[in-house]
């Protein structure tokens, strides 16, 4: 746990703030968030905007906070910036069931479990692209040969989904 100053205190997993506001500067560095970033999710909805100093400077409070800290533990574990947008829906409504989260979060993970798939067989067919090559020629060499013919390639499933 690290303390940033005398009333504010920051680990991995959760941020406590006083009621102090705070400029856009400083929640950035604290929460490792570009200036940019957090200007774009205030400009897409995903963060509330902050109220503003008479010299028009953004102020931001806990609640920000929270939410940015929220939103970047979403976006470290995956989940695209809609998922994140329903479950911060979810978040304002503590008394229903916790179904839905639980349905984004199982939908995450099943696309996790895909990469991961994906991931195996890009490893498995380079490994064989590897030991196969007799490091001769370029014109024998098997990389060159099974990059320029799919069809040598022993696992159709490493490429990429589309729209990720």
């Amino acid at each position: 746990m690290v303390i940033l100053t005398p009333t504010v205190t920051v680990d991995a997993r959760c941020v406590l703030m006083s009621s102090k506001e705070f400029t856009i500067g400083w929640l950035s560095s604290q929460t490792n968030c570009k200036v940019q970033t957090i200007r774009y999710y205030e400009q897409i909805g995903l963060m509330p905007e902050p109220p503003r100093s008479a010299g028009n400077r953004r102020l931001y409070e806990t609640k920000h906070v929270e939410q940015l800290a929220f939103i970047r533990h979403g976006r470290e574990l995956g989940f695209p910036l809609a998922a994140i947008r329903a479950l911060l829906s979810l978040v304002s409504h503590p008394d229903q069931t916790c179904e839905a989260a639980t349905d984004i979060a199982q939908g995450q993970l099943k696309e996790v479990e895909s990469r991961i798939e994906r991931l195996q067989a890009m490893k498995g067919e380079l490994q064989r692209m590897v030991k196969e090559c007799r490091r001769g020629r370029v014109s024998e060499c098997r990389v060159i040969e099974v990059l320029a013919d799919h069809n040598k390639c022993l696992h159709t499933n490493h490429t990429a989904p589309e729209n990720t």
